[in-house]
């Protein structure tokens, strides 16, 4: 990245990307970004996410839209006074059909500098709509409107080709403020939250006690003398690129193996900033712990896991978000490493026994 480079805003990329033509979209993407946004070397990154778009469009046989299917669906309704028993037998006897938008999630990410955290990263939609089926479902009556407004029975089958109407598109995901994120600002941000909260909640947990009851009678610890370090807290978002940067993991980007599903966003008055990391390529099996396994077995599965996945130290990101592997496994080589039973390079070996001593997930 040069320093003039300009860094993408919302704006940029909404224009950009309503400028791809459908056809060609897929190719186009990231030819479009750089040249919108020089400087930058963009890639993309899909992830197999799908979901659906609540908007769906009412057609007839010959594809003309007649319009949105929530207000048509709705004015419907009102010509039988609400009787949705009476909507469907007539709906089901046409030939009228809806669309849906299905889509999968990308994220374009372009490097800012050396470090871990040195990135950008947008979240994208690539969309397409389909012709979903017939209006209403023909062998099933709906028993609340909001199966009529909001049909999810199309999607339980796949659909052919034949059946696309329009796409690929794509758009920004603005879920919960995150779609486009420089990561270390983005980190500190994390960081500098979190402390803002622990700071508001000082004078409260400086009058805190600890009551123990005992056979010497009744106890007392000041709150904070008993959690001396609750004001230096640091989140898991901040670890999880601390870790990446001090372990063997380091040599690769983070945005090569792993998707940030970052939010920031205010619920009732609290604001709330993090993210999820979301593998681009797990494992096909979880690494499960069980009372038979030994830590040198576990030793010889991890191997296994950062092989499959292309990174050192790879099995212990996915520890962390705890689905492929779980934390038990962690802390079982940990207290072989304790023990002297394992050997770890040193670097992971910190990495691990720290995380061991305060651990962390998402």
């Amino acid at each position: 990245m040069t320093a003039l480079a300009r860094f993408p805003d919302v704006a940029s990329l909404e224009a950009v990307l309503a400028g791809l033509d459908p056809a060609s979209a897929d190719a186009d993407l990231i030819p479009a970004l750089a040249a919108a946004f020089p400087g930058f070397a963009f890639g993309v990154a899909p992830v197999d996410d799908e979901y659906w778009r609540d908007t769906r469009s009412v057609l007839r046989p010959d594809g003309t839209r007649i319009g949105e299917l929530r207000p048509w669906m709705t004015a419907e309704l009102a010509k039988d006074n609400g009787d949705i028993a009476a909507v469907w037998r007539r709906l089901k006897e046409t030939d009228l059909q809806i669309t849906e938008w299905r889509g999968t999630s990308a994220f374009v990410s372009a490097p800012t500098g050396p470090g871990a955290a040195d990135y950008i990263q947008i979240a994208l939609g690539r969309e397409i709509e389909w012709r979903a089926g017939p209006i209403v479902n023909p062998n099933y009556r709906p028993w609340g409107k909001e199966e009529l407004l909001d049909p999810a029975w199309p999607r339980q089958d796949p659909l052919p080709e034949t059946d696309r109407l329009a796409g690929p598109l794509y758009r920004l995901l603005d879920r919960a403020g995150g779609a486009v994120i420089h990561v270390r600002s983005f980190l500190d941000r994390c960081s500098r939250v979190e402390r803002e909260k622990r700071e508001a909640k000082r004078p409260e947990l400086e009058r805190r006690v600890i009551r123990e009851v005992g056979p010497g009678g009744t106890r007392e610890t000041p709150f904070l003398d008993a959690v001396p370090d609750y004001f230096e807290f640091v989140p898991r978002e901040p670890r999880f690129f601390q870790d990446w940067e001090e372990s063997s993991a380091r040599p690769q980007r983070v945005f090569a193996h792993w998707a940030l599903d970052a939010r920031d966003y205010t619920h009732k008055g609290e604001r709330e900033v993090g993210f999820i990391p979301r593998p681009l390529k797990p494992p096909k099996e979880r690494l499960l712990m069980t009372p038979e396994a030994s830590v040198h077995a576990l030793m010889d599965r991890i191997e296994s896991v950062d092989r499959e996945v292309g990174l050192p130290f790879g099995w212990f990101f996915l520890m962390t978000h705890g689905h492929w592997v779980e934390p038990d496994v962690g802390l079982a080589i940990a207290e072989g490493l304790k023990a002297q039973r394992v050997r770890l390079p040193d670097p992971d070996a910190r990495v691990l026994l720290r995380w061991a001593d305060r651990s962390y997930g998402f």
